[in-house]
């Protein structure tokens, strides 16, 4: 297709726009403007904020108009179109609202509903009782879904999935679902009615399939209905929120969605300190003196496991390493480090990032006259900072034992010992003002940071921090029996033997009752690791996991649940989407991408007209873009056009930015 593209006007706030004439139609356009923007209608309930979050999450542009506030704004004809010249203009690409009718006014829903039918737009019904007016029979099944396996009907939106989505169940005695189960009403051509089922379960006790989620076409409109109640976390909504998206927008939308996972191995040549069992602590660091230290170290059996595991599951480990450690090693063995040797003879089977040379704490000094230990102070009462030449010490001599030994390690990646010289609450509550001017020094841009105390990406120097998920598979554990003992050691009561943190700290751990030995591994603490990075996966952010090299030794305990993990997911997603395993460097490029995207997002504009995608943005921003398989990009002056984007569940998406001042243009199939 030719078009002929003419600038307009300056460029305001660096934003360029075009204006395309389409060889065989007139000058203005021949159909309505749709602008790339959702309508979200919510009422507060937990159906409406979970597909918020889940349009967060892409970087799907909405605005909220909250029912519960007295100052929101009116659905009114005006508020929902206009006209740009001789175009009318949809002001929204989709319509959400948290029932099929949640106005007292209904002249809101009357301009609503002819709104959706002028412009072809969608409507969402986040959450529905089943009854003739959303195109269902009445409930044949009312009550909890918790442990139910839904159904996914072949053709709808959703080609991604597998075919099953099963709800969870994790709480005996607590319903954490609850949805209506109904048949659709006859279809009926003559009056322009019809229901297309999406997701169904059987109705318990019954042959019957009943529909959780469907499509009803009447009155000249398209309505999604969802009879099934939501939150953001649970399984089977991450499973199913792109696709929903991806209907109401059909298929063309603001926003890009991957399943990100990536696991970090720490202390690689190092070892780590093992859980005494019998006096429930760990040697050198929280026992009492004169406890032995046991340590526990990868041997070159671990490193052929760790190659045939990766091997068999198509996913590579990240190896962060500390040189010191093989120094140490060889000292005391009469010069020799058979785990290095192995490492090397497999080193471009792994990636390799720096975890310090000898994995010291690099925050402030530790006064342990006091537990939980403080910041040491000098005369004056500040605080005794690790100097900034220590901290460039041990990322430089790391980094000369990589280039030693020809690791091939990526010097813009760091992780520290225990994540230290960042902040930690409450005992140092600032970062080690010494660590930034050591990360710009030595060249680090992406610095890791525990997620569970620091989760978002934040300048430190010129580097950036990587949120990472820690794992609930210990450090100082290589077996089953040392896992199950000191998890029971921290999840237990007094009463039944265990630390009491759990009755300490209520808000944040939980008591359970204490763990078979035999069978708390795999019963319990694993299928909940799995369960986590499951829905870690699902959630759309990048951030990736880290255990400990201890892990990969002894029981392979680590392996354990990354198998679960793969086994699981391909059984719940289709080929088309599978999971995608990032490096460091990478993924904090990835979170940096999508925050400046959310930062800017109101400075973008898009809309789509005559199967043509334009977008107003300023210059320099990668904006996100999703739309059908059969997408192109118009080339230079718009002489031809190539492929658009990449290929993932089914559809096509990438990053998108003004070239060479052209906006940015997609040609829809």
């Amino acid at each position: 297709m030719v078009a002929f593209v003419r600038r307009f006007g300056p460029a305001v706030l660096g934003l360029t726009s075009a204006f395309v004439l389409i060889p065989g139609t007139a000058a203005h356009a021949v159909e309505p403007m749709i602008n790339m923007k959702i309508l979200l209608v919510s009422d507060g309930t937990p159906s409406t904020e979970a597909i918020a979050n889940a349009m967060d999450s892409e970087g799907v542009p909405y605005q909220k108009v909250d029912l519960t506030s007295p100052g929101r704004p009116i659905i009114t004809p005006g508020f929902l179109a206009d006209t740009v010249g001789a175009s009318d203009r949809a002001k929204f690409q989709g319509v959400i609202l948290p029932n099929a009718n949640p106005f007292t006014d209904q002249a809101e829903m009357t301009a609503l509903v002819n709104f959706e039918k002028k412009f072809g737009i969608r409507q969402l019904s986040a959450y529905v009782y089943a009854y003739p007016d959303v195109g269902l029979n009445y409930p044949e099944y009312a009550g909890t879904l918790d442990g139910m396996t839904a159904t996914v009907v072949p053709g709808g939106p959703f080609p991604y999935l597998a075919g099953q989505v099963p709800f969870e169940d994790e709480s005996p005695v607590v319903g954490e679902s609850y949805g209506y189960l109904a048949t659709p009403l006859p279809d009926d051509p003559a009056g322009g009615r019809s229901f297309q089922p999406l997701l169904t379960a059987p109705v318990p006790n019954s042959a019957t399939q009943g529909v959780l989620a469907g499509v009803y076409t009447h009155d000249g409109r398209s309505e999604m209905v969802v009879t099934a109640a939501f939150n953001q976390n649970q399984k089977q909504f991450q499973m199913i929120s792109h696709g929903i998206i991806s209907w109401l927008t059909k298929g063309v939308h603001f926003g890009y969605d991957r399943n990100y996972f990536a696991v970090h191995v720490d202390d690689v040549l190092g070892d780590d300190t093992k859980w005494d069992p019998v006096n429930n602590c760990t040697p050198a660091s929280d026992c009492p003196p004169g406890v032995p230290e046991t340590g526990i170290r990868m041997t070159p059996a671990d490193v052929t496991a760790a190659v045939q595991w990766q091997n068999t599951s198509g996913f590579t480990l990240d190896f962060y390493y500390n040189g010191g450690g093989s120094a140490l090693y060889a000292a005391e063995h009469g010069g020799a480090d058979p785990l290095l040797t192995s490492l090397k003879a497999n080193k471009a089977r792994f990636r390799w990032s720096n975890h310090t040379y000898t994995h010291p704490f690099l925050g402030c000094a530790q006064d342990y006259s006091v537990l939980p230990w403080r910041c040491a102070t000098n005369a004056q009462g500040q605080i005794v900072w690790t100097s900034r030449a220590t901290i460039e010490d041990e990322i430089n001599r790391n980094k000369q034992f990589a280039t030693q030994h020809g690791l091939p390690v990526d010097t813009t990646e760091l992780v520290t010992g225990e994540h230290s010289g960042l902040f930690l609450q409450p005992r140092q509550p600032v970062d080690n003002p010494n660590l930034a001017p050591a990360l710009n020094s030595t060249g680090v841009k992406w610095i890791g940071s525990d997620a569970s105390r620091d989760p978002a990406q934040r300048p430190v120097g010129g580097a950036f921090t990587v949120p990472r998920y820690p794992m609930n598979i210990f450090y100082n554990v290589a077996t089953v029996a040392d896992e199950v003992d000191e998890y029971n050691w921290i999840y237990n009561s007094r009463a039944d033997g265990g630390s009491g943190i759990c009755e300490d700290n209520p808000a944040t751990t939980t008591c359970i009752p204490p763990l078979d030995p035999a069978t708390g591994w795999t019963q319990h603490i694993a299928p909940i690791e799995v369960r986590n990075a499951l829905r870690h996966v699902l959630s759309g952010l990048p951030w990736p996991h880290y255990a400990h090299q201890s892990n990969l030794t002894g029981d392979h305990l680590l392996y354990q649940v990354l198998t679960g993990l793969f086994s699981q997911y391909g059984t719940l997603f289709s080929a088309n989407t599978p999971i995608v395993n990032l490096r460091t460097s990478a993924i904090g490029a990835e979170i940096r991408r999508m925050r400046l995207w959310q930062q800017n997002m109101n400075q973008v504009t898009g809309y789509i007209q005559n199967g043509v995608v334009y977008v107003a943005a300023p210059d320099n921003l990668d904006v996100p873009l999703t739309a059908p398989t059969g997408t192109r990009v118009p080339n230079l002056l718009n002489l031809g056009s190539s492929p658009f984007g990449s290929a993932y569940a089914g559809e096509l998406s990438a990053y998108q930015r003004n070239a060479l001042l052209m906006p940015i243009k997609l040609l829809l199939p």
